[in-house]
């Protein structure tokens, strides 16, 4: 069930509340008793799915980023190698 963060206008009590989603929203303070108590905005929760995951993300059982390996000395790809 979501949670909800709600304020009374009247008195400031705040306070979440575990609703169902088909639940009407609460129009009482539990506190003051006034009909200005409403949902506030909030940041919303979320998941990450499907194939939209950085290589460097968990996702499980997914490939590691390939890394080639260094150059030999000698091969000429470092400033110390002379060509």
């Amino acid at each position: 069930m979501p949670i909800y963060a709600y304020k009374c206008a009247d008195c400031g009590f705040a306070q979440d509340e575990m609703q169902k989603v088909s639940d009407a929203p609460l129009t009482t303070c539990p506190k003051c008793g006034a009909a200005s108590y409403a949902k506030q905005l909030t940041a919303a929760g979320f998941q990450l799915k499907g194939n939209g995951y950085y290589a460097t993300d968990f996702k499980g059982g997914g490939s590691k980023p390939s890394e080639s390996p260094a150059p030999a000395c000698g091969a000429g790809a470092c400033p110390a190698c002379t060509h």
